[in-house]
């Protein structure tokens, strides 16, 4: 199922302004995060974001650019160091906080209780009970196919189906926001197909989501929206048509360290070549054609490429273009 339009909306599910967070250094010192102030690993720096209700809204960046985060301050697990925090209208608190549904990145069910079991629980502690509590699990786990392993225990199931167990959890209480972090990392095609099915019937019932991801595939297909994260900072949000607005249709990544800027600037002006972009040491071409552009590429290069890489242009393109770094680039906080 692919994305469709967001319907209008009244007034942001999630909005921060001017938001910053700050790790102690020594919590993790080698975090790869950029250097705060008194000794602090600077996770999130004056970010501003409005994720518009009713959206299916993306986080793209790589592990450390303070997607995870951000997760936690708008659900309310940690406290922003400066900024403003807003969700469904209001700052995050206890009473907020049960209308949001939050699956995370790891797994975190007990292995010793059943399927049943851990909805129930995780029910009552929403204040459901009785019939109404009972006739929602059954039809939970129906709608994401565990029907019939009600009474296994956790610790039974495969990882594609304790995910879809976890949002059976995450949706059981019928929540406005919910907040993905890398909600389909280790999963099969089909396990994934079957998470997102489910996951845009909540979207398309009303719910918002947020989705903290590095996985550009996913952001493109199901992601009305897409902000770009850096280093704790908005770098900039469209659509995913909008941000690969300008590439051509092949990606050329060149591992190029020698790179002279006077054949850079020839590069570019070069028929078929779209944006250009040079990060020591890599050079970043979308093109028309990858078979007519490299050959000519190496000929230029005489001995000076070190690796090559071709595909087809993604959002990781327009990352590239727009920040100047990969998101395979790797940090300690998603």
């Amino acid at each position: 199922m692919t994305a469709t339009a967001a319907p209008p909306a009244t007034k942001p599910a999630a909005q921060v302004q001017r938001l910053s967070f700050a790790y102690d250094a020594r919590t993790a010192p080698s975090a790869g995060l950029p250097a705060g102030r008194h000794g602090l690993g600077q996770a999130l720096d004056g970010l501003t974001l409005d994720v518009p209700s009713g959206a299916v809204f993306g986080l793209l960046g790589p592990n450390g650019s303070g997607k995870s985060t951000l997760l936690s301050l708008l659900v309310g697990l940690r406290q922003p160091s400066a900024g403003e925090v807003r969700v469904l209208g209001q700052p995050p608190s206890a009473a907020i906080r049960a209308r949001i549904g939050l699956l995370f990145q790891e797994t975190s069910l007990d292995p010793l209780m059943t399927l049943r079991e851990t909805l129930w629980l995780h029910g009552r502690l929403y204040g459901l009970g009785g019939h109404t509590l009972r006739t929602t699990i059954a039809q939970l786990l129906e709608s994401v196919g565990l029907a019939d392993r009600a009474d296994s225990l956790v610790s039974t199931l495969s990882g594609g189906m304790k995910r879809r167990l976890e949002l059976a959890r995450v949706l059981l209480p019928s929540p406005q926001l919910i907040l993905l972090d890398e909600p389909t990392s280790g999963l099969d095609p089909d396990a994934e197909a079957a998470l997102w099915t489910r996951l845009h019937q909540a979207n398309q019932t009303g719910a918002t989501i947020i989705l903290a991801t590095n996985n550009v595939h996913e952001a493109d297909k199901h992601c009305q929206q897409v902000a770009f994260i850096h280093r704790g900072r908005l770098a900039t949000q469209g659509t995913p048509a909008e941000l690969k607005a300008g590439l051509k249709r092949d990606a050329v990544w060149v591992e190029w360290p020698d790179l002279p800027p006077a054949l850079a600037d020839e590069i570019a002006a070069w028929e078929g070549v779209g944006k250009l972009t040079w990060a020591h040491p890599t050079l970043h071409v979308t093109v028309d054609a990858a078979s007519a552009f490299v050959p000519r590429l190496f000929q230029a290069a005489e001995d000076g490429i070190r690796a090559i890489r071709i595909r087809e242009s993604t959002l990781e393109d327009a990352y590239f273009d727009i920040v100047g770094v990969s998101l395979s680039d790797q940090g300690v906080d998603g």
